[in-house]
């Protein structure tokens, strides 16, 4: 069953986004939506080459929970300083480098678009050496908050997830 639910995940998405885009529910779109679905799912499979299996769904739903809080608090923060301006909003931009633990690409991956699609935060680099991720951060006031920030309330979800 389990095998099941993970060959359908990708058509089923694929699916509902190809119905939510076109904004209709006839036959004629959920017949083509089916079979773009199952084509594209078939031809993305080789591109794949390495297999992901997601633990832990309750730790998912935390971090998603997570997520979506930062990035609400983060647009209003980048508005207010926008509104602001420069100079009353007293901003300190600047670049962090943050120690990371984790090694699943899977896992990198996630961590990189949650900070990309937080506003005022940017994934600059990643170096596979010293697994260290630099950080460009709008507001950089405390290093070892955003620090811990990424390293406890992502990275450590993440490393469930996927490792």
């Amino acid at each position: 069953m389990r095998a099941f639910i993970r060959i359908m995940a990708t058509p089923a998405i694929l699916l509902l986004l190809w119905l939510f885009l076109n904004d209709s529910l006839s036959a004629g779109h959920i017949v083509l939506g089916v079979l773009l679905a199952a084509f594209f799912s078939w031809a993305a499979h080789p591109l794949r080459p390495l297999k992901s299996a997601m633990k832990h769904p309750l730790t998912i739903v935390r971090l998603f929970i997570h997520v979506v809080t930062d990035i609400i608090r983060s647009n209003l923060a980048v508005t207010r300083l926008i509104w602001l301006g420069k100079d009353k909003a007293n901003i300190t931009p600047g670049f962090l480098c943050i120690p990371l633990t984790m090694r699943d690409p899977h896992g990198l991956a996630g961590l990189a678009c949650i900070i990309t699609f937080t506003p005022g935060t940017v994934w600059s680099d990643y170096s596979e050496t010293d697994n260290t991720l630099t950080l460009h951060v709008l507001d950089l006031k405390d290093e070892e908050a955003w620090r811990t920030m990424i390293q406890e309330r992502y990275e450590r979800p993440l490393k469930e997830i996927f490792e």
